[in-house]
């Protein structure tokens, strides 16, 4: 489904609204909350024409992920699976089953997810680790991350490892940490295994974390558990990555960058980074980034490691957006 793939949620939404007709999508509104139908309704205003078959493709995998949210609350993630898998195939049914798993996860621990950090931070810090870990599982990748930055460092290399090693959790777990949480979630957990935590996890906390944190945790793990800091470093980018990165997306990135930014970061990259950067510029850039490099002294290592960290959210916000592509090392595939 590579023409739905290529739209973001707000655009595929739209779409299906488009699909449905006045009078259905009349009835859908009223199940929005009022920033969501200014959001929906603008974006359909934006939508001109859609060609046939990239319509048909928005509108098959809604369906999909409809099905899929129904066949997983009546039947479990088990009997899910064998249905999606008769009826999608075996590649589209995981994608069903991951995007749905993933949703109802959010569902859960709604109310967590809006939750101030610093109020987690305070329910969790005197928890077991364990139980660290299973309610970071369900908070937004961002929350996590801040969480984990804060908490003593032998205890936030102990959840990292919980983390990537959660699977599943049964309805009856979660019960227990609705009463150590003193909150009435476990209602809504309806299927038999909620899917959590995991290695893509971790690196996704370790994405938004500071680049302080990020190697203070990479440079334990490495000690303690080198093959899951190795599977952890496999999963996301940070700002080395950029070499991997084709000339196009470092092209678009530094459109984007503050200049100022870009010469701190430089100051402390790596010559192969500082390379592939520079022969993206043009030369009036290249000239006035190096001449801002020089004039740079006494540069606090920890300056750099945020100015190299915003132009990595950069990166990856452009991503989301669909401006760029991240590839690792090459590995890829990439349909033009």
């Amino acid at each position: 489904m590579m023409a739905a793939a290529n739209q973001n949620n707000l655009q595929r939404a739209a779409a299906v609204m488009i699909a449905l007709g006045k009078e259905e999508a009349a009835k859908v509104y009223k199940y929005l909350r009022e920033d969501e139908v200014e959001q929906l309704t603008l974006e359909i205003a934006r939508t001109n024409r859609l060609p046939p078959d990239e319509m048909k493709d928005i509108v098959d995998d809604f369906y999909g992920l409809c099905i899929a949210q129904k066949v997983i609350a009546e039947g479990g993630l088990e009997y899910a699976r064998d249905i999606l898998e008769k009826a999608f195939g075996t590649q589209q049914a995981v994608s069903f089953m991951e995007r749905v798993t993933k949703s109802l996860r959010t569902k859960a621990f709604d109310f967590l997810r809006k939750a101030d950090y610093k109020s987690l931070l305070n329910i969790l810090q005197n928890e077991h680790p364990q139980t660290i870990a299973l309610i970071l599982s369900y908070a937004r990748s961002d929350q996590a991350s801040q969480v984990i930055g804060e908490l003593a460092p032998e205890v936030r290399i102990d959840v990292i490892e919980r983390i990537a090693k959660l699977d599943r959790a049964s309805p009856e777990m979660i019960s227990v940490v609705e009463k150590i949480l003193e909150k009435k979630f476990a209602s809504i957990v309806s299927v038999d295994l909620m899917e959590l935590g995991g290695v893509h996890y971790v690196a996704d906390i370790m994405n938004h974390v500071d680049r302080g944190t990020e190697k203070q945790i990479f440079d334990e793990l490495g000690i303690k558990d080198p093959e899951l800091a190795d599977n952890v470093r496999k999963l996301m980018f940070v700002f080395e990555d950029i070499v991997f990165l084709d000339d196009m997306s470092i092209q678009r990135f530094i459109r984007d960058v503050d200049t100022k930014d870009l010469a701190v970061a430089l100051k402390g990259a790596n010559p192969e980074v500082s390379n592939v950067i520079f022969t993206n510029m043009s030369k009036r850039m290249q000239e006035s980034v190096a001449s801002d490099i020089d004039f740079l002294h006494n540069v606090r290592m920890r300056d750099v490691e945020a100015a190299q960290q915003r132009i990595v959210d950069k990166i990856r916000h452009l991503e989301e957006e669909g401006e760029l592509v991240i590839s690792k090392g090459g590995k890829d595939e990439v349909i033009a």
